[in-house]
């Protein structure tokens, strides 16, 4: 049950929102052309990895231990780490999103704190956190869990670059497919964390592109 409720939150058909974020693709094609695997490569090991990744991976290790103080301090160093306004809010949107669906779905008690920490505003429920809270109450292997987070962050991605034409969709899934080594180091770099100050990103020119995108006459994408 745990590997078919994994499956099932990593489905694109869960209505979680990713499907309106580029990740900073947008802006990145919008300024010129890009190389689309290699930046996705990037952003999995500078952002995605030590930042969501690494906060899902202790958040799920502090839902376990029942240390939701915890759990609060790894949600909002997250929220703090997102340098740009737009990516903080998709983060907090899409978290919320799925925290909902999530808790009528599987009606953890975990998920229900966490809906009860969030309602109250004292956390502002990250998606990774979310999910992270999600899998831990579902009985999902942390190293499952960041694995298949991380596979997810890489199919919307080029999911978004296909809507982009910056790949066709035989294109979107060798890189996918490539993406595989990138995926395997930064979810080993997530479960070597051990507390929040691990949690980190280093993305000052995607930072900048977000703040570009933020003011971009026409956007398909909400990040």
């Amino acid at each position: 049950m745990s590997l078919l409720a994994q499956l099932q939150l990593t489905d694109s058909a869960f209505p979680g929102g990713l499907y309106t974020l580029s990740h900073g693709l947008e802006a990145y094609a919008q300024a010129g052309p890009v190389d689309v695997a290699a930046l996705l490569e990037d952003l999995l090991l500078h952002a995605a990895g030590p930042g969501d990744a690494t906060a899902l991976v202790l958040t799920h290790r502090a839902v376990t231990a029942g240390d939701w103080d915890a759990v609060v301090e790894v949600d909002r160093r997250l929220h703090a780490v997102k340098l740009g306004r737009e990516i903080r809010a998709a983060a907090t949107r899409t978290g919320n999103q799925v925290l909902r669906t999530a808790a009528l779905v599987f009606a953890t008690p975990e998920l229900a704190r966490l809906s009860g920490l969030a309602d109250a505003r004292v956390t502002p429920g990250n998606h990774a956190v979310v999910l992270g809270t999600a899998y831990a109450g579902l009985g999902v292997r942390e190293a499952d869990a960041v694995t298949g987070d991380l596979y997810a962050f890489a199919a919307s991605w080029v999911g978004a670059a296909v809507r982009l034409r910056r790949l066709d969709f035989r294109q979107a899934q060798a890189v996918l497919y490539g993406a595989a080594g990138a995926i395997g180091r930064a979810a080993a770099h997530a479960l070597a964390a051990r507390g929040p100050l691990d949690l980190h990103a280093a993305t000052p020119l995607a930072d900048t592109m977000s703040a570009a995108h933020e003011r971009a006459e026409a956007r398909l994408f909400a990040t």
